[in-house]
């Protein structure tokens, strides 16, 4: 396995110092017929505050044990403010991309995977990688990449934070946008996901708890509704319960406030049986 820490390759104005890219790469054997893999990259959630370990590295093995690369981005939080982890995110599917050769990775399958609030990271990637807005966020603040170096070819998102409205975990906008812009109207309206333009979205992979206790289920399914009005590819797993935060949603990734297997602990091999139809297309 090739395991880097990177700092650097990622950092942009408003870097924190513990921020990096930390990759769990395979290395493939000449013999294997298949070279190029699909990489996942991993945004473990934490309410922009912080990033959860118990949605990481075992996150990321899960995936190798799958046949693809992995990497998990430990990107900034507050008092970090947006759009730091949005250019990091970007930084890192650029960087990846632009070594897919050396590392095996096939270049047109890159997925970003987040939960919770890294899910709203993962999904804003997604919804403005191909925007001018985002384009000129990037330009402002030195980070000359063109919109297709910083594609993502897939979304997978578990319990994702997506809106603003009336179902926001409105700490984690109160995290990302800082005190004064999380309550300016049109600062929450960008940074709502559902009431964007979702036409340049990915295939997408997602997943929430029926009564999630956290973050409501609303998020998700205002974001699958806005997917499937712009006839986008998703794939959209509800589970019973009310529990937030179930990374695996089993024994491994149990603690003292995340105890109990559940049902949901069925998707990851849902997204496996969802990337094998996505890697082929």
């Amino acid at each position: 396995m090739i395991h880097n820490i990177l700092q650097e390759e990622i950092r942009v104005p408003g870097t924190l110092p513990d921020t990096c890219l930390e990759t769990y790469l395979l290395e493939i054997t000449p013999k294997f017929l298949v070279q190029e893999r699909p990489l996942i990259l991993v945004c473990p959630g934490g309410g922009y505050r912080y990033t959860s370990e118990r949605e990481a590295e075992i996150v990321a093995m899960q995936f190798n044990a799958m046949g693809y690369h992995a990497a998990v981005l430990w990107y900034s939080c507050a008092p970090a403010e947006f759009p730091t982890a949005l250019l990091e995110i970007s930084k890192a599917v650029a960087y990846l991309r632009a070594n897919a050769d050396k590392w095996c990775i096939d270049p047109e399958r890159i997925a970003v995977l987040g939960f919770s609030a890294g899910g709203h990271l993962a999904a804003s990637h997604s919804v403005f990688w191909n925007t001018e807005w985002f384009a000129q966020i990037r330009k402002q603040n030195g980070v000359e990449l063109s919109n297709e170096e910083i594609r993502p070819d897939g979304l997978i998102l578990a319990y994702p934070v997506i809106s603003s409205g009336e179902f926001a975990h409105m700490d984690s906008f109160v995290a990302l946008l800082g005190a004064e812009r999380s309550e300016d109207p049109a600062w929450l309206t960008r940074m709502s996901l559902e009431k964007q333009d979702l036409r340049d979205v990915p295939p997408v992979f997602m997943w929430h708890t029926t009564y999630d206790d956290s973050v409501p289920i609303e998020n998700s399914l205002y974001f699958a509704t806005g997917l499937m009005k712009a006839r986008k590819p998703v794939e959209y797993h509800v589970f019973p319960g009310d529990m937030h935060g179930l990374s695996l949603a089993d024994w491994r990734t149990r603690s003292e406030v995340r105890s109990f297997d559940t049902s949901a602990a069925a998707w990851i091999d849902l997204a496996h049986t969802w990337l094998e139809a996505w890697k082929i297309h």
